[in-house]
């Protein structure tokens, strides 16, 4: 489901060159859960960025379903994004006016518009994570739990093959982190989506089937 070869990222400070990626080789399989682990300035966040078709490597090629990435112009990238692709945010990236079902039926409105089929998902994806009496509430008026579990009904709702969280808990205590991860888990499983984690938890990480290991840019630990 993700093919990953010989991936570089480099910038250019003017004075010297920093190696933020060396060398990123490695596969998912579909429905396959995968943690990625590293400290910080590993390259984690850089590694997800492109997944997501949100940055591009100096060299080296992504895949996602059967389709490279890394070599579509913008307007063929962000249909992609869109069809195949969803993703957790750690700040939730929730829109402030709108209601949680809005935000939710989002994606599906910058695709061209919500066929007759849309509200029934979204309400029955924010009834999956527990929020079906919470539908026409706004982010404000929600806590930090229930706006991570409508970033997670979000990024479920156009059925992507990959799912990419970016510490997905972090900014929620051990009880909400729990629930979202169960959730993501779940709906992972039911919806068999392709799940990559990007967290430093490694109680998070130990749910999933693997764990890869990045630092100073490289993969140093895949199992």
């Amino acid at each position: 489901m993700i093919h990953v070869r010989n991936l570089i990222k480099t910038i250019d400070t003017g004075s010297h060159r920093v190696e933020i990626l060396r060398d990123i080789t490695f596969d998912v399989p579909a429905a396959e859960v995968l943690a990625v682990m590293g400290p910080s300035g590993s390259g984690k966040s850089t590694l997800l960025g492109m997944l997501a078709g949100l940055d591009w490597p100096t060299s080296g090629s992504v895949a996602i379903d059967g389709v490279e990435i890394t070599s579509l112009d913008e307007d063929a990238l962000a249909e992609v994004r869109g069809r195949k692709i969803g993703f957790v945010f750690q700040a939730y990236q929730l829109i402030p006016t709108l209601t949680a079902l809005e935000n939710v039926l989002l994606p599906a409105e910058m695709l061209g518009g919500v066929d007759n089929g849309g509200p029934a998902r979204a309400r029955g994806l924010l009834g999956s994570v527990g929020l079906a009496e919470r539908h026409d509430h706004y982010p404000a008026q929600l806590s930090g739990g229930e706006q991570q579990r409508v970033a997670v009904a979000r990024a479920f709702m156009m059925r992507p093959s990959v799912l990419l969280a970016d510490e997905p808990t972090g900014n929620l205590d051990s009880e909400n982190g729990n629930h979202v991860l169960e959730l993501l888990l779940t709906l992972n499983r039911d919806e068999g989506a392709t799940l990559v984690l990007v967290t430093h938890d490694r109680e998070l990480a130990s749910h999933a089937d693997r764990t890869i290991t990045l630092k100073d840019g490289r993969i140093v630990g895949d199992a």
